[in-house]
């Protein structure tokens, strides 16, 4: 059996539509964060598989998707950062239970 395009773009539909299931229904701020990764990891397969598909040999696609998962990485950092700061003040890192950031 040969792997198309179309079964690539059912994965990554598919982690996309668990990404923002995930963003609009989790209170946790990891969970969030978790969700967010999960819709640019599905960009980033986009990106490596059109650039195969469509423009075989070149290499535009890949960089793309490198500079997707850097961005990604970069975004992890500082939202970590973020929930650590947000836990040291308030005690708490569920979104409903946030009020007042000062403690």
């Amino acid at each position: 059996m040969e792997i198309h395009v179309i079964h690539y773009l059912v994965i990554s539909t598919i982690m996309m539509f668990c990404g923002i299931y995930g963003f609009f229904t989790r209170k946790n701020l990891l969970a969030l964060l978790i969700s967010v990764e999960l819709m640019l990891n599905a960009t980033n397969i986009n990106f490596a598989v059109f650039n195969r598909y469509l423009f075989p040999g070149q290499l535009e696609g890949h960089f793309f998707t490198l500079f997707g998962i850097a961005i990604a990485a970069a975004e992890t950092a500082v939202a970590i950062a973020i929930i650590i700061n947000v836990y040291r003040n308030v005690k708490q890192v569920l979104t409903d239970d946030i009020t007042d950031l000062k403690g």
